[in-house]
C-alpha cells in the first residue's frame, strides 16, 4: 500500500461511523498534489445535499483527530466538501446510482479520433463500462482506457 492510498484508508476508517452518526454518505477520500501543496479531501453526501455547515461540522472534528494521530508526514491542506454536479464514478455504489442517467466519459487515448463520449450508462462490470449514445449506439470502453467517467450535466 502507498504512502498516499495509506493515508486515504485510515481517514476513511475514522469517517465511516463518524458520518453515520450524521446520517451522510462519505463519496470519497483522496490524498492529491496539486502544484506544490498536498490535498487531503472529503467528498460528502447526503439526501436532499449537503450544506455548508454540514462539511463545517465534519471538517472539525475530522481536524480534530487528524491533529490528534498526526500520520501524514507532509503539510497538506484539508478540505470537506459536497462531491459537486461532476462527481467522478469511482466505486460501485456510484455506478449503481448512476444507471440509467447520463455520463460523460473521458479515454486517456483517441478512439475514433476523439477522447470524450457522452452516453447513457447501461452497463458495467469491473473491467468494462457500456453506455448507450444518442443515436441508440452502444459503446463499450475498458476501464482500463478510462481517464475520467462522471455524471453528465448541462446548464
Amino acid at each position: 500500500m502507498t504512502k498516499r492510498e495509506s493515508y486515504e484508508s485510515r481517514t476513511e476508517d475514522f469517517l465511516k461511523p463518524l458520518l453515520e452518526e450524521f446520517h451522510f454518505e462519505l463519496v470519497d477520500v483522496e490524498y492529491v498534489k496539486e502544484g506544490s501543496s498536498w490535498y487531503l479531501r472529503a467528498y460528502i453526501d447526503k439526501e436532499g445535499g449537503i450544506a455548508v455547515d454540514d462539511c463545517e461540522a465534519v471538517s472539525r472534528r475530522l481536524s480534530d483527530w487528524l491533529d490528534k494521530e498526526d500520520f501524514i508526514e507532509d503539510s497538506y491542506i484539508l478540505e470537506v466538501s459536497s462531491p459537486g454536479l461532476g462527481r467522478p464514478l469511482k466505486k460501485e455504489k456510484d455506478f449503481v446510482r448512476s444507471m440509467g442517467k447520463q455520463v460523460d466519459i473521458r479515454l486517456y487515448r483517441q478512439r475514433e479520433k476523439q477522447k470524450d463520449f457522452t452516453g447513457i450508462l447501461t452497463d458495467y462490470d469491473k473491467d468494462s463500462v457500456t453506455v448507450e449514445s444518442e443515436d441508440g449506439e452502444e459503446m463499450v470502453f475498458k476501464r482500463s482506457d478510462i481517464a475520467l467517467i462522471r455524471l453528465a450535466f448541462d446548464f
